[in-house]
């Protein structure tokens, strides 16, 4: 099978792919620099099965010149440069020098930024065209199925991949959807041309686990199988009990660890895969993602890890997350929000434009998430729409510190925060340039650049991937 490119681009990339190898609420500007997630911070302790095989793209030398650049840490440079060598952030700053032989791109009028992550895709797993046979996002058949992790449901010729390239993501992370109490593990991409999802696999990001409370698992459930959860009281014993079997799993494998210096022999536990993910999150090698509307769930599944003894990482939807800000800030815990759905189930009814500027006022880790194959495509007016509706309310958020939304912070809360999501020094050159400021309705992407390759370019065909399934067909559906 080819791999996704546009035909005029494979012979380039051909060679690159085949050779792919294991890798391993006055007006306050807002804080420069939320708390770091304290899930993010733990390290894997036991390679999984399934390895990246992530290889970045050939690159060349490149500087982007004479730009507006947000650097994501929360700078603003007027008149400033990007040089990117060998895949990787090589300076910042202002009236750079360009190696020998490097491609100059002189930028005046346009902005530099980090490429856009989004943290909440199904992307993959409900691909386009959202047929049945595309629908992978959701094993409902138990309220626990922790077992599953969504790369296996990972198709890498989605057409949306391309068209969220188009919008400036260059990184994203796949979840399973929100059926289940405990939906599966996540999986942290590279917006990539590939044929397998090993090959877009962003190398070494911890694993999340998707988790959902609310009215989700248990009308999936209660209503039409008459059996629990069918209530919210119902939702938070399954995930006692799950939690309780875990800690005995993980008890009983540090039990034959131990025994294990002395007796050599000795018979290990049998292994559930279930088990091993939920002992993951205990451990806290594995990062929680839960997907929750409500404040006073949100509360509860704080109160839910403290005696449990994990952490949540982020909060998905969040729709309330600006009635508990503090909180959040408090807690570490990030909140992954839309920029204006809300009202269409009873736990969104109180959502509100003003919510991601008031998230992130309050000194906590605001995050503008899609949770659509067509939001994806523009974030970066999402992000406006907020920027706009906490200006209305008195809330003056600059660009520079809007832009966290959309790269620092999804970053920090994936746990690629260290490799990814700003523009500094040593850092993967995942770069958008764009034509006017990005929060700008009329803004576009003109290019986009993957660990330094230019992947995207608004103006050359030849730089617009299109996957195999999109082939011999126009953007709007029709045959060439």
């Amino acid at each position: 099978m080819l791999p996704l490119l546009h035909p005029k681009t494979y012979a380039t990339l051909l060679g690159t792919l085949l050779g792919a190898t294991l890798l391993g609420c006055a007006t306050t500007p807002s804080p420069a620099t939320p708390p770091t997630p304290r899930a993010v911070t733990a390290a894997v302790k036991v390679a999984p099965p399934y390895a990246s095989t992530y290889r970045a793209l050939p690159s060349s030398p490149t500087l982007l010149h004479n730009a507006t650049i947000l650097t994501g840490t929360g700078e603003r440079i007027d008149g400033g440069d990007v040089l990117l060598v060998e895949g990787r952030i090589a300076a910042v700053g202002q009236h750079l020098t360009a190696p020998p032989g490097a491609t100059i791109l002189e930028l005046t009028g346009k902005w530099v930024t980090p490429g856009i992550i989004d943290m909440h895709s199904h992307l993959g797993v409900y691909a386009s065209p959202g047929v049945h046979a595309h629908s992978d996002g959701n094993e409902s058949t138990s309220p626990n199925t922790a077992q599953v992790w969504a790369e296996h449901s990972v198709w890498p010729q989605d057409p949306g991949f391309a068209a969220a390239l188009a919008g400036g993501v260059t990184s994203l992370m796949i979840l399973p959807g929100s059926a289940n109490l405990f939906g599966g593990r996540t999986v942290t991409l590279k917006n990539v041309p590939a044929r397998t999802v090993q090959e877009m696999k962003f190398p070494g990001a911890p694993y999340g686990l998707k988790i959902a409370c609310g009215e989700n698992p248990k009308r999936v459930y209660g209503e039409g199988r008459k059996m629990a959860p069918s209530t919210r009281m119902g939702n938070m014993a399954g995930f006692r009990s799950a939690f309780i079997d875990a800690q005995k799993y993980r008890d009983d494998w540090a039990r034959y660890a131990h025994e294990k210096l002395t007796k050599p022999d000795a018979t290990p536990p049998a292994r559930d895969l279930q088990n091993e993910t939920l002992a993951g999150v205990l451990n806290g090698e594995i990062i929680v993602h839960n997907h929750c509307y409500r404040a006073d769930e949100m509360a509860q599944m704080l109160d839910l890890a403290r005696e449990f003894g994990f952490h949540i990482g982020t909060f998905h939807h969040a729709v309330e997350a600006y009635k508990i800000a503090d909180l959040l800030a408090h807690e570490g815990t990030c909140a992954a929000m839309w920029a204006d759905w809300w009202g269409f189930k009873m736990e969104s009814l109180d959502g509100i434009r003003e919510n991601i500027a008031m998230v992130d006022a309050a000194g906590a880790c605001a995050v503008v998430h899609s949770d659509s194959e067509v939001g994806i495509q523009h974030l970066n007016q999402e992000a406006g729409k907020a920027l706009a509706a906490g200006r209305r309310m008195g809330l003056t958020i600059p660009p520079e510190q809007a832009i966290t939304w959309l790269t620092r912070n999804p970053a920090r809360a994936i746990g690629v925060g260290e490799r990814t999501g700003t523009l500094e020094v040593g850092k993967m050159a995942d770069v958008a340039v764009w034509d006017r400021e990005p929060f700008s309705v009329y803004a576009h992407a003109e290019r986009v650049y993957v660990d330094g390759a230019l992947l995207f370019d608004l103006h050359d065909p030849a730089r617009q991937p299109v996957s195999d399934f999109a082939l011999g067909y126009t953007p709007a559906g029709g045959a060439k």
